[in-house]
């Protein structure tokens, strides 16, 4: 995404970012006096009215808009230049990660940060590497939150504790090896939509040993479900539109 470097990344409740005003992507917050301006991307229009009246009872911030889906957070971040945009990213028909990998190719100056429930593997790294600056959950304490945008807008990198601790034990894990043959067979059928109980019939095998063969890919790939350990082993090359099944 076409910002500015961002900082060192910081968690918070000990702590998301530094107390006090902050620069926001068009300079506009921090030391000018001008307030951090957002935008609201959420489906649940509680959730909007929340966070808006939140903000709205600190100077330090402004809402410019509130956005409903994806493809509206895009629109209005192209028309409003906000500093910060809290996305959500389970939102019906354009979600927060498209959302979030289309304002990289539009060349959106504003900082995102990922606000939602979700902190596994599959939800937290795609939007990472799809250019968030941050990732928060939305049962963070209120001064979390704000701290949180601060940092967001002065560039830094802003992780939640429980994602930075997933981030670091996986970097930190060592290597688990790769998949043996069985459970490439095994991620194939699943990549083809089988269930454990159609995988072990066609493998020959105990259901329990399909269930046993899935705990070693999810393992093995650093994922917790199917699904994610399908996308995965396509990231990896393991497995290619073009694979097939094997006998």
């Amino acid at each position: 995404m076409s910002r500015p470097e961002a900082g060192p990344p910081t968690a918070p409740s000990g702590g998301a970012g530094g107390a006090g005003g902050a620069g926001g992507a068009g300079g506009a917050g921090g030391a000018s006096g001008a307030p951090i301006t957002l935008l609201i991307a959420d489906d649940h229009p509680v959730v909007r009215d929340g966070l808006s009246a939140m903000f709205a009872r600190d100077p330090e911030f402004e809402v410019l808009g509130e956005a409903a889906d994806g493809a509206e957070a895009v629109r209005l971040a192209l028309a409003l230049a906000p500093d910060v945009i809290l996305m959500d990213l389970r939102m019906p028909g354009t979600d927060g990660l498209t959302a979030i990998t289309e304002l990289g190719k539009r060349g959106s100056a504003a900082r995102v940060l990922v606000l939602t429930t979700y902190d596994t593997d599959s939800h937290v790294l795609p939007a990472i590497e799809a250019g968030a600056t941050g990732y928060l959950l939305k049962d963070a304490p209120r001064t979390d939150l704000l701290r949180a945008v601060r940092a967001a807008a002065r560039g830094e990198a802003v992780l939640s504790p429980s994602v930075a601790a997933r981030l670091m034990s996986r970097f930190r894990a060592p290597s688990a090896g790769p998949l043996s043959h069985r459970e490439l067979e095994v991620l194939e059928l699943v990549a083809a939509g089988t269930t454990n109980r159609e995988a072990a019939a066609r493998l020959f095998i105990s259901e329990a040993t399909v269930k046993t063969h899935l705990l070693n890919i999810y393992a093995k790939l650093g994922v917790n479900d199917r699904a994610a350990a399908v996308a995965e082993a396509f990231n990896r090359g393991l497995l290619t539109p073009e694979t097939p099944e094997r006998s």
